[in-house]
């Protein structure tokens, strides 16, 4: 049984853990110990949380498996797109399934979502952000029928990254 809820600010606790704990799950293996808690320590700690949950133009959602959080998606519009990329685009800033639910289709059900958020806003574009070396994440997207349409730097602590610009147009 799977099901989709808009996260609200009530959530932050529940978004905050699933972040730290997903994020961990992808990427620790990749990245030193003091580099990963810089990042953790940045970008899913409760104030910017906090900030992201109360953004008109981002919007979270947790999926979940059996009754379960499994996940969760982040989309935003306009201003809050992390790259300038117009009006006409949505962007997929984060999409993470908890390690023990991957596999049940879930990356596909939130990317369904948010493809299906901007045909409801009259989007042209969605487009994301993707790490150069995340290859299972690159397979899948290219796959959903996204295309590489550009890269940028992205920094995990104090080392340099690239994440791979991703981008599906909408028909």
């Amino acid at each position: 049984m799977t099901e989709i809820k808009k996260c609200n600010r009530e959530d932050l606790q529940i978004l905050q853990e699933i972040s730290i704990e997903t994020f961990n799950e992808t990427f620790k293996d990749q990245n030193s110990p003091e580099n990963m808690k810089a990042y953790l320590e940045k970008a899913f700690n409760s104030k910017q949380l906090d900030n992201e949950l109360s953004n008109l133009f981002s919007q979270f959602f947790f999926v979940y498996f059996n009754r379960e959080v499994a996940g969760y998606l982040k989309v935003n519009t306009n201003d809050a797109q992390s790259e300038e990329m117009g009006d006409e685009s949505l962007e997929i800033e984060r999409i993470y399934i908890k390690n023990k639910f991957q596999k049940h289709g879930l990356g596909k059900y939130l990317l369904d979502k948010a493809m299906k958020i901007a045909v409801e806003r009259n989007k042209k574009k969605v487009w994301l952000g993707v790490w150069e070396k995340n290859e299972n994440a690159i397979a899948f997207y290219k796959k959903m029928g996204f295309v590489q349409t550009g890269a940028h730097s992205f920094y995990m602590g104090d080392e340099e990254q690239v994440d791979f610009i991703l981008t599906n147009t909408l028909k």
